[in-house]
């Protein structure tokens, strides 16, 4: 079984898996976390499986942008781009990466602090 076949990511963007998605086309797919940390806990994620940053080739990069303009996007769309969202993209198993295909996470709904920690 290939990576792809394996990743829960590109099951949820085939389908194979359910999801409360919020977006889907061609290139990226947002849905509600089921392990939600905030409030409001969106995943975006590019339909094609790119393991990690340092996997992006080419036209790759052009999927990395659509994730962040999906992002806002559905920020819109559930009406918290106003009051303000965190995106964070974790790369690698050090920075608490669990799922090892490229996403982002979209919070919403409590205050934020910084540092992140």
């Amino acid at each position: 079984m290939s990576e792809a076949e394996a990743c829960v990511f590109c099951k949820v963007a085939r389908g194979k898996l359910p999801a409360y998605i919020l977006h889907k086309d061609d290139h990226v797919v947002a849905f509600h976390d089921i392990n939600p940390q905030a409030p409001v806990h969106v995943l975006v994620v590019p339909v094609k499986h790119i393991q990690d940053l340092e996997s992006i080739e080419g036209e790759d990069g052009d999927i990395v942008t659509k994730l962040f303009r999906v992002a806002t996007k559905v920020a819109g769309d559930l009406r918290f781009s106003k009051n303000g969202y965190r995106l964070v993209l974790n790369n690698g198993q050090g920075a608490g990466q669990i799922v090892p295909h490229v996403h982002l996470h979209m919070l919403s709904g409590r205050r934020f602090l910084w540092p992140p920690g």
